[in-house]
Protein backbone atom coordinates (compact mmCIF):
# COMPACT_ATOMS: atom_id res chain seq x y z
CA UNK A 1 0.00 0.00 0.00
CA UNK A 2 1.35 3.39 -1.01
CA UNK A 3 1.56 5.83 1.86
CA UNK A 4 -0.16 9.16 1.44
CA UNK A 5 1.96 12.24 0.94
CA UNK A 6 0.76 14.84 3.42
CA UNK A 7 1.61 18.52 3.53
CA UNK A 8 0.61 21.32 5.88
CA UNK A 9 1.10 24.92 4.79
CA UNK A 10 0.95 27.77 7.27
CA UNK A 11 0.64 30.83 5.11
CA UNK A 12 -0.09 34.49 4.85
CA UNK A 13 0.45 36.90 1.95
CA UNK A 14 4.19 37.22 2.61
CA UNK A 15 5.39 33.66 3.22
CA UNK A 16 4.42 30.01 3.42
CA UNK A 17 5.90 27.45 5.78
CA UNK A 18 5.66 24.02 4.15
CA UNK A 19 5.48 21.19 6.66
CA UNK A 20 5.64 17.69 5.20
CA UNK A 21 4.68 14.80 7.43
CA UNK A 22 6.62 11.63 6.58
CA UNK A 23 6.36 8.63 8.91
CA UNK A 24 5.50 11.00 11.78
CA UNK A 25 8.67 13.03 11.04
CA UNK A 26 8.59 16.67 9.95
CA UNK A 27 10.38 18.08 6.91
CA UNK A 28 10.02 21.86 6.74
CA UNK A 29 10.70 24.43 4.03
CA UNK A 30 9.71 28.04 3.39
CA UNK A 31 8.56 29.91 0.30
CA UNK A 32 8.76 33.68 0.51
CA UNK A 33 6.40 35.81 -1.56
CA UNK A 34 7.99 38.59 -3.55
CA UNK A 35 4.91 40.77 -3.11
CA UNK A 36 5.68 44.45 -2.64
CA UNK A 37 9.41 44.04 -3.11
CA UNK A 38 10.80 46.31 -5.75
CA UNK A 39 13.94 45.86 -7.79
CA UNK A 40 13.85 49.53 -8.66
CA UNK A 41 11.85 52.34 -7.10
CA UNK A 42 8.61 53.17 -8.82
CA UNK A 43 8.70 56.81 -9.83
CA UNK A 44 4.98 56.96 -10.23
CA UNK A 45 1.94 57.66 -8.17
CA UNK A 46 -0.18 55.45 -10.41
CA UNK A 47 -1.99 53.37 -7.80
CA UNK A 48 -3.48 50.98 -10.38
CA UNK A 49 -0.02 50.16 -11.74
CA UNK A 50 1.24 49.38 -8.25
CA UNK A 51 -1.83 47.23 -7.49
CA UNK A 52 -1.44 45.39 -10.79
CA UNK A 53 2.21 44.66 -10.03
CA UNK A 54 1.32 43.35 -6.57
CA UNK A 55 -1.49 41.21 -8.02
CA UNK A 56 0.94 39.66 -10.52
CA UNK A 57 3.47 39.01 -7.76
CA UNK A 58 0.81 37.38 -5.58
CA UNK A 59 -0.31 35.22 -8.52
CA UNK A 60 3.30 34.07 -9.02
CA UNK A 61 3.51 33.20 -5.29
CA UNK A 62 0.32 31.11 -5.49
CA UNK A 63 1.60 29.42 -8.65
CA UNK A 64 4.84 28.42 -6.87
CA UNK A 65 2.77 26.94 -4.05
CA UNK A 66 0.58 25.08 -6.55
CA UNK A 67 3.67 23.50 -8.11
CA UNK A 68 4.56 22.06 -4.71
CA UNK A 69 1.01 21.02 -3.75
CA UNK A 70 0.38 18.99 -6.91
CA UNK A 71 2.82 16.33 -5.66
CA UNK A 72 0.78 15.58 -2.51
CA UNK A 73 -2.35 13.57 -1.69
CA UNK A 74 -3.54 15.52 1.37
CA UNK A 75 -2.89 19.22 1.97
CA UNK A 76 -3.83 21.37 4.94
CA UNK A 77 -3.82 25.15 4.40
CA UNK A 78 -3.87 27.22 7.57
CA UNK A 79 -2.89 30.67 8.76
CA UNK A 80 -4.19 34.01 10.03
CA UNK A 81 -5.06 35.74 6.73
CA UNK A 82 -7.32 35.14 3.73
CA UNK A 83 -4.34 33.92 1.66
CA UNK A 84 -5.22 30.27 2.34
CA UNK A 85 -8.76 30.71 0.97
CA UNK A 86 -7.51 32.69 -2.02
CA UNK A 87 -5.09 29.87 -2.86
CA UNK A 88 -7.81 27.24 -2.41
CA UNK A 89 -10.11 29.09 -4.85
CA UNK A 90 -7.33 29.17 -7.46
CA UNK A 91 -6.57 25.46 -7.00
CA UNK A 92 -10.27 24.48 -7.22
CA UNK A 93 -10.38 25.91 -10.73
CA UNK A 94 -7.39 23.84 -11.86
CA UNK A 95 -8.13 20.19 -12.73
CA UNK A 96 -4.54 19.20 -11.89
CA UNK A 97 -5.67 19.31 -8.26
CA UNK A 98 -8.84 17.21 -8.61
CA UNK A 99 -7.19 14.25 -6.85
CA UNK A 100 -5.60 16.30 -4.07
CA UNK A 101 -7.63 16.57 -0.85
CA UNK A 102 -7.20 20.18 0.25
CA UNK A 103 -8.64 21.51 3.49
CA UNK A 104 -8.52 25.01 4.97
CA UNK A 105 -8.40 25.67 8.70
CA UNK A 106 -8.21 29.02 10.47
CA UNK A 107 -5.35 29.63 12.87
CA UNK A 108 -3.57 32.46 14.57
CA UNK A 109 0.05 33.41 14.20
CA UNK A 110 2.09 30.45 15.43
CA UNK A 111 5.66 29.59 16.28
CA UNK A 112 7.38 27.00 14.14
CA UNK A 113 6.85 24.34 16.85
CA UNK A 114 3.15 25.21 17.10
CA UNK A 115 2.81 24.89 13.31
CA UNK A 116 4.48 21.46 13.36
CA UNK A 117 2.20 20.31 16.21
CA UNK A 118 -0.88 21.64 14.36
CA UNK A 119 0.02 19.61 11.24
CA UNK A 120 0.79 16.45 13.26
CA UNK A 121 -2.48 16.74 15.17
CA UNK A 122 -4.45 17.23 11.96
CA UNK A 123 -2.97 14.31 10.01
CA UNK A 124 -2.63 11.84 12.89
CA UNK A 125 -6.25 12.19 14.11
Amino acid sequence: MKSKKQLGIWMDHSMANLIELTNENIVANTIVAQVGEQDEPLNTHDESMIQNKEHNELSAYYKRLGEVIKDYDDVLLFGPTSAKSELLNILKDDHHFDNVKIEVRPSDKMTENQQHAFVKDYFLM
